[in-house]
């Protein structure tokens, strides 16, 4: 009886360690929800003609990446849109407040973290926010695609304002970690290693990082084959070094690296995280404000 009881007790803690996040479905959830009434299921692809040229899974409505998930008309035009404009076009996807949503993308999650945060951001209930592990491969190794464009009967989803606690601006970025140092905040890039060191150059006429960045690539705490998360001991391995009770900064080029990140970080229990919004499409592109190159957070006069 004790080496039963002692089977179960490290069953149950291997159990917990590799928990997945509550918000991942695999393919055969939503195959098994695909028809539920209240249902509604959002495709964003990298490159999104796919959703016509490949196709789609069934019923899926399209989500153009940049067009309908950021600021059409701001410099640069991945700021977050207002909570107004951003319900108008929920509810063009026929999302209701008791739909469930599912999101899925091909790539890593990093484009459904982005429109994931954004429901949260607006004060949508998150328990009704799915995301499909494994995206169009997850769901392509078994279950059929259709090409035909989706639309839904206009839905009357009522959002919030945007919750301040979960973004940031350039200044705050520039007051607490460039000027002040504060030592409770920090900043974390999530841009590939290439990127913060400078040596590639994109998204941007500056290459290099802000300084005091730290760099932590968030789609490293994705399986690249798979293109599902790794376990909870993977993430944790991925920010070992990372403190996990301090404020935390986060940006990227484009908002999506960056979203991934916050789910990340706020699955291992960080309690504080806020995104730069703008990020490195805003930052590196004004000349004025400083840019460190390299692998380390300072250099040069910022070492001082």
């Amino acid at each position: 009886m004790r080496k039963i009881l002692l089977s179960l007790l490290l069953w149950s803690l291997c159990s917990v360690a590799y928990a997945r996040p509550d918000f991942l479905v695999d393919a055969d959830w939503l195959a098994e929800h695909i028809d539920d009434e209240n249902l509604v299921v959002l495709e964003v692809r990298y490159h999104p003609h796919r959703y016509y040229t490949v196709g789609h899974i069934p019923d899926a409505v399209q989500v153009q990446r940049f067009k309908d998930l950021g600021d059409n008309h701001a410099v640069p035009l991945m700021r977050f849109p207002s909570h107004e404009v951003f319900q108008e076009r929920l509810r063009g996807w026929g999302v209701n407040d008791d739909s469930t949503i599912v999101l899925y993308d091909d790539s890593r999650t990093a484009l459904t973290s982005r429109l994931y945060f954004m429901l949260k951001l607006y004060g949508f209930n998150m328990d009704r926010v799915k995301i499909l592990d494994g995206g169009t491969l997850e769901w392509s190794a078994f279950n059929d695609r259709e090409k035909d464009p989706v639309e839904h009967q206009p839905g009357t989803v009522t959002l919030k304002p945007a919750n301040p606690d979960m973004l940031v601006e350039w200044t705050d970025v520039y007051d607490d970690v460039v000027s002040r140092r504060e030592p409770n905040v920090v900043l974390l890039d999530a841009r590939p290693k290439d990127m913060y060191t400078g040596e590639v150059i994109r998204h941007s006429i500056q290459g290099g990082h802000i300084p005091g960045a730290v760099n932590i690539v968030s789609l490293d705490g994705t399986d690249a084959q798979s293109q599902k998360w790794l376990s909870n001991d993977g993430l944790t391995e991925l920010y070992k070094d990372f403190p996990n009770n301090k404020t935390v900064y986060i940006y990227c080029h484009d908002g999506f690296r960056m979203s991934l990140a916050y789910l990340q970080l706020k699955q291992l229990g960080v309690k504080d995280v806020r995104l730069y919004n703008g990020g490195w499409s805003h930052w590196g592109n004004e000349l004025t404000l400083p840019v460190v190159e390299g692998d380390k957070p300072y250099s040069g006069d910022y070492e001082l």
